[in-house]
Order: C-alpha cells, then structure tokens, then sequence
C-alpha cells in the first residue's frame, strides 16, 4: 500500500510516545515519576465546567458556524484588545478544535511547496511536520543558552532566502520557557517587514510568565507587524482544558476569511459546548489562572534550582510555560538514550531534546505534583551518578 509522500514522512511524536510508554509502565505497577506531561495537572475550573454542563443541558449540541460562535469570537476579540493591546474584529478571529489546529490552518493557508520556513530551534515539534503537510520545506535556526534560546533578529536575517514565506515565534515558549522580550521583537519585525515574510505567533503560554517577565504580542509591535502576523492562543494552558480541543487565531481578514473556508471543508465547526466553556473562561473570574501561575512559580523555582545542583547538568531559567530544558551535553550520551536509559533504570520519564531539534538537551515538565519533582529528581541526581 502506497501512502502519500508527505504522509510517509512525518515523524511520529516522541512526547506521545514517551507518554505512553510511562503509562503503560505506571499500568504494570511500576512506580514511573513522569515529567513529560505537557498539559495541566489541575482540572479545568468548575465555572467552565459548568457552563459546558448548561450548554449540553440546554440541547446546544448542533453544528455551529465554522469558524465559532459570534458571542465566542467576539469574546475573544475583546481578550485581545484587553490583554494584548490587539483590535481585531470578530470576523478576523477563527476558533479552531485547538491552538495546533490553528497553527495548522496558518501554515497551510499560507505556505505552498517552495516557501521556506524559519523555525528557530528548539522547537515545538509539530511545526516542522505541518510544514511538511503543506509542502513547503522547514529551515532551522540553532539557538544557544546564551541568547536564553532564542532568535535573534541578525540570525533571522542570515537564514532568510528569496523563497522564505514564514517564521514561527513561540513565546512564552516550549520546551524552552522562553520570553522573547519587546525589543527582541521588534528587531524581528523589522526583518521580516522588509520583505513582506509572514509571522506565525504562538502565544498559548501567554497566561505562564514568572519574575515579572511582561508577554508581548507579536502583532502588537508596528502596523506593520499586525499586517504580517497571525497569533494563535487557546484555553488549554491557561485554562487547563487540553481536553476540550478549543482554540483561536487573529489574523488579517483576507487570511482569517480563506482560513474559514479552509476548516468548513475540514473540521467544520469546533465542539459546540466547549465553546460555552471557552467562553465563560473568559468571562470569569480569572483568580484560577492566578493560582495555577502560582503553583506552577514554586515547582518551578525548585525544579530548575535542583536540577542546576546536579553535577553534569545545566539548564537556563525559564520564564514562562512549565518546562526546563536541561543540557546534558557533558554527559556523553544522545538525548534518546539518556531518555531511554533513565527511563528503564530510574523509572523517570523524560522528553529527549532530538525532539525538538536539539540532541544536547531533554526536556522536563514541572506540570506535575511537588512529591513526583522530588522524588523524580532525587531519582535523575542518583541516575547521574552512574554516568
């Protein structure tokens, strides 16, 4: 049987698979400290999960428009404006089954095979692949832990070609924690606006930002910036609601509007009571997002201060998201065999850093209990010693 080529492709997820792996180990009784969750370990607040349990309730359980409901997109334009400095209307605001799929709606609206793509690494690793899906050819950028992981503009400037279409930002980011600053910004837009290069933002950590690190919207930058960028946000972070499949882009109307014919002929709409639950995420009281940040400011105060005690390890702090990107470069090993060995001898799960396109590093997530970061740790300094 013959797939498609660019289905043949694509690289399954290590972050699923380690997953799995941890839970099938944890289903056999063995005691697994997993730090490869990338969602919430909290559940989603009872004011959200009420108005989804009032929707089903109530029947709204039909089709709504493609592209959400008015209320839910008006709702959200006025997050925008409100949290981001953004003026969009609500037709410029397409809400999608998740923040990936509106990632994913972007890049094939706007990429076509011969784009190129600047993705600056380590990455999220879904975007390379749905590069991929939409034919055009992903160009990675290495970044270090002297620039705290991030692009720079002058780097951007030197990856770029005649055929580059896009780059994509991930600030507060994954598996980074990196916060780009506004001036780090604004040096990228500078670039990018002199020769019309798109920007996919990807702002879903937005809401996880600690020692008074400010988020930034891409778009918010310069007019120019606006006519250029395409941010995507959703509820799962903030809102722990991984689950529920509900997020959004804003964009300029001509690409908002080809993105809703798009995911008409796709998806078609996104579930219909979780847009009641979206919407009363942002119309609540936000103090569950608060403590959430809260929570997650003490794991990760912890995490990132253990891990830098632990010989042979190092790691930049993060400033936002839940994940710390551990070097482990002086180790000798591959991130996927220090994964795999970690894993069977210490029963610790982690994310190998090839996944996100940096072999030097593994990538732990603080999106779990305090008890399982200390014993995990305790269980990663022993296993180190062996090395």
């Amino acid at each position: 049987m013959e797939l498609s080529s660019r289905v043949s492709e694509l690289t399954p997820s290590l972050t699923l698979a380690i997953d799995s792996k941890a839970k099938a180990m944890k289903a056999e009784g063995i005691d697994v400290c997993g730090f490869g969750a990338g969602e919430p370990d909290f559940d989603t607040p009872d004011h959200i999960k009420a108005a989804a349990q009032a929707a089903l309730e109530m029947g709204f359980t039909k089709y709504t428009p493609s592209s959400g409901t008015p209320e839910l997109r008006q709702a959200i334009a006025d997050k925008l404006k409100a949290d981001n400095g953004l003026d969009y209307k609500a037709s410029q605001i397409i809400v999608s089954n998740g923040a990936k799929q509106s990632c994913y709606n972007a890049i094939s609206a706007i990429c076509e095979p011969g784009d190129e793509v600047v993705i600056p690494a380590p990455y999220w690793l879904s975007y390379p692949e749905m590069v991929r899906l939409a034919g055009a050819t992903p160009v990675f950028v290495p970044t270090t832990e002297a620039t705290n992981w991030k692009i720079t503009a002058e780097q951007f400037e030197n990856a770029m070609t005649p055929k580059t279409k896009m780059i994509i930002l991930n600030t507060p980011g994954n598996p980074t924690g990196s916060v780009y600053t506004r001036e780090e910004l604004r040096g990228i837009v500078e670039v990018a606006a002199e020769e019309d290069i798109f920007m996919l933002s990807d702002e879903i950590y937005e809401k996880l930002v600690y020692d008074g690190a400010e988020h930034v919207s891409l778009a918010s930058i310069t007019p120019e910036a606006y006519d250029l960028t395409i941010t995507v946000n959703g509820f799962s972070k903030a809102y722990s609601m991984t689950g529920w499949r509900l997020g959004y882009l804003a964009a300029p109307e001509p690409i908002a509007k080809a993105i809703d014919s798009m995911q008409s002929h796709s998806t078609s709409n996104p579930c219909s009571f979780s847009q009641k639950g979206g919407l009363a995420a942002l119309k609540g009281d936000q103090q569950c997002v608060v403590d959430m940040r809260e929570e997650f400011n003490i794991r990760r105060e912890y995490m990132f201060n253990r891990v830098n005690s632990i010989t042979g390890l190092s790691a930049v702090k993060p400033l936002g998201a839940f994940y710390v990107l551990v070097n482990i470069g002086q180790l000798g090993l591959t991130s996927t065999n220090f994964a795999d060995r970690l894993l069977s001898k210490a029963n610790v799960a982690v994310v190998p850093g090839i996944a996100f396109g940096d072999d030097r590093t593994v990538r732990l997530s603080y999106a779990t209990s305090m008890d399982v970061i200390k014993t995990g740790l305790d269980r990663l300094e022993e296993f180190c010693k062996t090395l």
